[in-house]
């Protein structure tokens, strides 16, 4: 069997899991044990401190800001797989929480903290909690082929990019 090498960076920090067992994503949780995050406003990085009050750990991203949500591990995927990180349908529903480049690849290579890329899509400003359930990630496989130099020769009758078989 193929398993994906987990490694928690925090105490209490589980691998993720699936909702149920015929759910093709496993659920990605914030971590916010550190001190702060990485936001991003006007494209220029900065670091947001974690505010820590009776409700428990989280974040305040104003409307339009984005950020990195750390989750709290890494992880080894076998080789000739990727895990796409997508939006959760009822995070996606209830909040303005948007995952900035869905769906995004984590490559089977990538040897640092797992991290989810969201944006306060919203005009208000969002909290995001300690635990809370902030994305998916559905595994795939993948094949890699190698380009070759050669002339390319229409196959068919369609040309014209975009919207070409809408005519």
């Amino acid at each position: 069997m193929t398993a994906i090498i987990f490694e928690a960076l925090h105490p209490g920090v589980d691998a993720p899991q699936r909702a149920t067992v015929a759910s093709a994503g496993h659920d990605l949780a914030a971590c916010l044990l550190g001190d702060a995050v990485p936001v991003f406003v006007h494209g220029a990085r900065d670091a947001r401190a974690v505010v820590v009050d009776a409700s428990g750990r989280s974040v305040l991203l104003a409307p339009g800001e984005k950020a990195l949500i750390p989750l709290g591990f890494r992880a080894r995927l076998p080789a000739g797989y990727e895990a796409q990180v997508r939006p959760r349908s009822g995070t996606s529903l209830k909040t303005d929480l948007v995952i900035v480049n869905s769906p995004g690849t984590i490559d089977a290579d990538f040897p640092d903290e797992w991290m989810v890329p969201v944006k306060n899509g919203g005009t208000t400003p969002l909290r995001i909690r300690h635990g809370e359930r902030i994305a998916q990630m559905v595994l795939a496989r993948f094949e890699t082929l190698a380009f070759e130099p050669g002339a390319v020769s229409r196959t068919t009758d369609r040309a014209g990019g975009f919207g070409s078989t809408g005519r």
